[in-house]
């Protein structure tokens, strides 16, 4: 992700960019961000935008070759390998069957010095309010006040964190919203895409204090930006 195109997808919350997204038809629209069961923990100023570090770890049990959760420092060079700004994410395969935290503010320091912004995980997390002073953007499906048996099975392989599917590389963008994934092929034209789309809302958000027949007035802003419907994915333009 070139650095200007990283500053630009910035100035942007993460609804606007997936409504852009929208717009180029390349996948389905409910497809390609978290769901609600994802809690925005952290949430800096500065809005979520890096390359993914995918991780599966579990929680339940010991791990089998012996290490320990945190002196097993042989996923570091995977995280390493991916271009900055890096977002871990981590699929907890005990998800719900186990509440073990693998980030906490040693991790998360750790993290950080590597050029990470953001963790996202099914899983637990805990020391929230210590990792908030770090900068760092966590997202998660609930908190734990134990490490429990966390340890990392893999590194690099495809994952599914929350109804989003990511794969090491991906390019991400998260904001007190949730997460979505931004196709790299279109990624260069968003934010152009996304600044028509937020000044045409404020064209429609002014026209509603407006003088006047406001509900007339809306109608006819909306017949005038009707689109053509959208071919994508599965989808068919209806006769």
């Amino acid at each position: 992700m070139p650095p200007e195109l990283l500053a630009d997808l910035r100035r942007f919350n993460t609804p606007t960019l997936c409504n852009a997204v929208e717009t180029f038809a390349v996948r389905l629209r409910n497809e390609g961000y978290t769901l609600p069961t994802l809690r925005a923990q952290i949430v800096p100023r500065s809005t979520m935008v890096g390359h993914a570090v995918t991780m599966r770890i579990r929680s339940v049990g010991p791990a089998l070759d012996g290490h320990r959760y945190l002196e097993d420092t042989r996923w570091w060079d995977a995280v390493l390998a991916v271009p900055e700004p890096r977002v871990v994410v981590i699929q907890d395969l005990d998800a719900g069957a186990s509440a073990g935290s693998f980030i906490g503010q040693v991790h998360a320091a750790i993290l950080r010095a590597m050029g990470v912004v953001g963790v996202m995980t099914d899983g637990a997390v805990r020391d929230v309010e210590s990792i908030g002073r770090l900068g760092l953007a966590v997202y998660s499906g609930t908190v734990s006040v134990s490490h429990a048996y966390a340890h990392v099975v893999d590194v690099g392989r495809a994952v599914e964190v929350a109804g989003l599917k990511v794969e090491s590389g991906d390019w991400l963008h998260g904001d007190v919203h949730g997460v979505i994934s931004i196709p790299p092929e279109i990624g260069g034209a968003l934010p152009a895409v996304a600044g028509r789309l937020m000044s045409r809302e404020q064209e429609l958000i002014d026209a509603c204090s407006a003088p006047g027949d406001v509900l007339e007035r809306l109608r006819v802003l909306l017949r005038a930006e009707a689109p053509p419907p959208a071919r994508g994915p599965g989808l068919t333009r209806p006769d």
